[in-house]
């Protein structure tokens, strides 16, 4: 896999107890704990990803 951009989540605490970053994957969204970047992360297509997003900006999801 080539090198990807990852972007710290808008919505993560300023003070860094909870970073998710996002990273474009092509087709994909890949998924990370910025605090722990080595551990494994989670790779959703984009349809799937934006059901997520629209359920949390939406108060769905708490």
């Amino acid at each position: 896999m080539s090198e990807l951009k990852w972007i710290k989540s808008s919505y993560s605490e300023a003070s860094g107890n909870a970073c998710v970053e996002v990273a474009e994957n092509g087709p994909l969204i890949t998924v990370r704990d910025s605090k722990h970047p080595e551990l494994p992360y989670a790779t959703v297509g984009r349809e799937a990803w934006g059901r997520f997003a629209g359920a949390l900006v939406d108060g769905r999801l708490r």
